[in-house]
């Protein structure tokens, strides 16, 4: 049976905007305060589904949240009608209003983990959600996700999904951002790679010393175990703190994983030999080959590349077993950077072409392609049972930018973000959304 490694992006929300409420993501800080485009940010996220989708890849759509978050600023004491929570909140609290206006929700490979049927004991794809709680602007995310996932892949018989993790420090998870699976073919078991930052628990692993270490091996190892992982078909891996504090607050700002192949930086990890080495013998074990390309920092900085994304790429497969990697336009900007993938593209190696991607409005907040997708490999039977509504077709995408037109402002500010204006437009839109992307009732606004 064919299997497919099928990559739902998420859709950028009618309240993007450049809050710079993530601390250690150097693009988010360096660009708070700017004025943003919603509308160009979801139709530059719309293109790259539409390219992928007209080159032959699987591709779908995770629908955005809802925002601001009244709800959550009920919970935090502001009453009255929703137009009057908005107000209060501006007035008493504004940096909690940009906290709930936040659409970084957008960025879905921080949704989920999720562990293909392949994998798992009991057969069956497992989701679990991400609960986000290094920072408060995304751990109000996941009862939405929960969810929309919920939505996309109803059919119990082949998808499972997990509550997130308790939302305490020491079962910090941010996601599929940190987690990369190996395989010789997307439908035969596979060894699933986790990458943390620190240990709650065990002082043998150092820590950063300047920003977060926002997943820890605790809540990888819990989720390892809710979804039914075998121990040879898992492997753990500490990131190197070094360059978390030098702004990769994820895995997937240094390392990209597709297939039999890691591509990674030279500074990516601790222990990279060790580590390398129990991917070859557990891979093998499963008829894989495992493959690694190493970026020297001597061509590629850890500044190069958290400033150009290089690593927040897309390495996807083509029929004729060569790769492609989807990098930012940012990746073109900068000198060494594409000097390196130049060189690598001609080398003959695995990664055979590059093809670059705008999407400055979602790079500005701090997310390039690979934050902008969340990865479920699927088999014919699997992909048959997911929602039909949220598969990328040329029918939808006219709709779903017919859409954004209608529904998108084209510029949006702090001050803005205090008309309840604003939220009338954003639940507008998103109870037509979820009629096109046939979800149900999703939203609290729909639900209450």
């Amino acid at each position: 049976m064919k299997s497919y490694e099928v990559n739902f992006d998420g859709l950028v929300g009618p309240t993007h905007n450049y809050g710079g409420l993530s601390y250690g993501n150097v693009a988010s800080q360096s660009n708070s305060q700017q004025s943003s485009n919603p509308k160009e940010a979801a139709l530059q996220g719309l293109a790259k589904m539409k390219a992928l989708m007209e080159m032959g890849f699987q591709q779908g759509v995770l629908a955005p949240q809802e925002r601001p978050d009244v709800v959550a600023l009920r919970r935090l004491g502001f009453a009255g009608s929703d137009a009057q929570v908005i107000e209060r909140a501006a007035k008493d609290a504004m940096p909690l209003l940009v906290a709930s206006c936040s659409a970084s929700s957008m960025w879905v490979a921080n949704a989920a983990t999720v562990s293909p049927s392949a994998d798992t004991a009991d057969g069956r794809v497992h989701f679990t959600a991400a609960n986000l709680n290094c920072k408060y602007h995304r751990s109000i995310e996941h009862p939405t996700t929960s969810r929309v996932l919920g939505a996309m892949f109803a059919d119990q018989q082949h998808f499972a999904h997990h509550a997130a993790l308790p939302a305490v420090a020491q079962f910090g998870d941010e996601g599929a951002a940190n987690h990369t699976r190996f395989c010789r073919d997307y439908g035969q078991a596979g060894v699933e790679f986790f990458v943390f930052g620190r240990s709650a628990f065990d002082t043998r692993y150092p820590a950063p010393q300047k920003y977060p270490a926002r997943q820890t091996l605790e809540a990888s190892q819990a989720v390892a175990r809710l979804h039914g992982l075998s121990d040879d078909g898992v492997v753990y891996a500490q990131q190197n703190p070094s360059v978390i504090d030098q702004g990769v607050f994820h895995n997937d700002v240094i390392a990209v994983g597709n297939g039999e192949v890691l591509f990674y930086h030279e500074d990516a990890f601790l222990e990279t030999d060790k580590m390398l080495a129990e991917l070859d013998a557990k891979l093998g074990k499963r008829g894989g080959n495992f493959q690694s390309i190493c970026v020297p920092r001597s061509q590629v900085t850890v500044e190069d590349a958290v400033r150009s994304y290089l690593f927040n790429s897309q390495l996807l497969s083509r029929a004729d077993g060569s790769m492609l990697l989807i990098v930012p336009e940012e990746c073109r900007g900068n000198e060494r950077v594409w000097q390196y993938l130049q060189g690598l593209t001609s080398s003959g190696g695995l990664i055979r072409e590059v093809k670059v991607f705008d999407l400055k409005q979602s790079m500005q907040n701090g997310g390039g392609p690979a934050c902008l997708r969340l990865r479920v490999a699927l088999n014919q039977t699997e992909l048959a049972a997911v929602n039909p509504g949220v598969i990328m077709t040329a029918p939808l995408y006219g709709t779903l930018t017919q859409w954004v037109d209608k529904h998108y402002r084209d510029r949006l500010s702090e001050n803005d973000l205090a008309d309840p204006q604003l939220l009338l437009e954003c639940r507008t839109a998103l109870d037509e959304l979820t009629q096109i992307l046939k979800l149900g009732a999703v939203y609290p606004f729909q639900i209450n």
